[in-house]
């Protein structure tokens, strides 16, 4: 049941193919760097290699596309620059701009892992099918993931994303099943 980080488009929660949001946020750009028309790319996703020269990716909330000309690794960062911008003036209107690419170019992850915009908005349901409310946010712990359960009445219930405590997925039926801890 491990999910994959990629920020989720907030526009369409769900995990139905029909409600899937078109993009997914893979970073963030910092600021300017150097005299080339180069910017800090903050990572935001679990697959920084696809993230390559000549690749085509989306600007901002409008997604505007945009072709990157290079990449390369800077500390914890990428260093990126794009077709048509070749000096640093081109580039500061891009300054905490998020960069997207489009849902339907990431890659298929292993049985039983999903990225987090294919969770969000499941409803969620115990053991015996008592429905507990809808996934509405994941948090990113260090050790393992928690997930955000909103009932209908507002009460949230936090859930590890464990083996134990998540028993099954199913994106068809949008449902995922599990196995709440008793905390005494």
């Amino acid at each position: 049941m491990t999910p994959r980080r990629m920020i989720k488009d907030e526009s369409e929660p769900g995990s139905h193919a029909a409600c899937e949001p078109g993009f997914v946020v893979v970073g963030q750009l910092r600021r300017a760097h150097g005299v080339r028309g180069e910017m800090v790319m903050q990572l935001l996703t679990d697959f920084p290699e696809r993230i390559v020269p000549q690749k085509v990716v989306y600007l901002g909330d409008a997604h505007e596309p945009i072709k990157l000309r290079t990449v390369r690794g800077h500390d914890r960062y990428l260093l990126v620059s794009f077709e048509g911008r070749y000096d640093p003036d081109a580039v500061s209107d891009l300054r905490n701009a998020v960069l997207s690419v489009r849902i339907d170019t990431l890659p298929e992850l292993p049985e039983g892992q999903y990225y987090h915009h294919q969770l969000i908005g499941l409803t969620v349901v115990n053991q015996t099918g008592q429905t507990l409310g809808t996934l509405r946010d994941i948090l990113e712990t260090g050790s393992n993931d928690v997930y955000v359960v909103v009932a209908e009445d507002g009460k949230e219930t936090l859930l590890p994303a464990l083996q134990d405590v998540i028993l099954g997925v199913d994106l068809e039926k949008k449902e995922m099943r599990v196995h709440p801890p008793e905390w005494e």
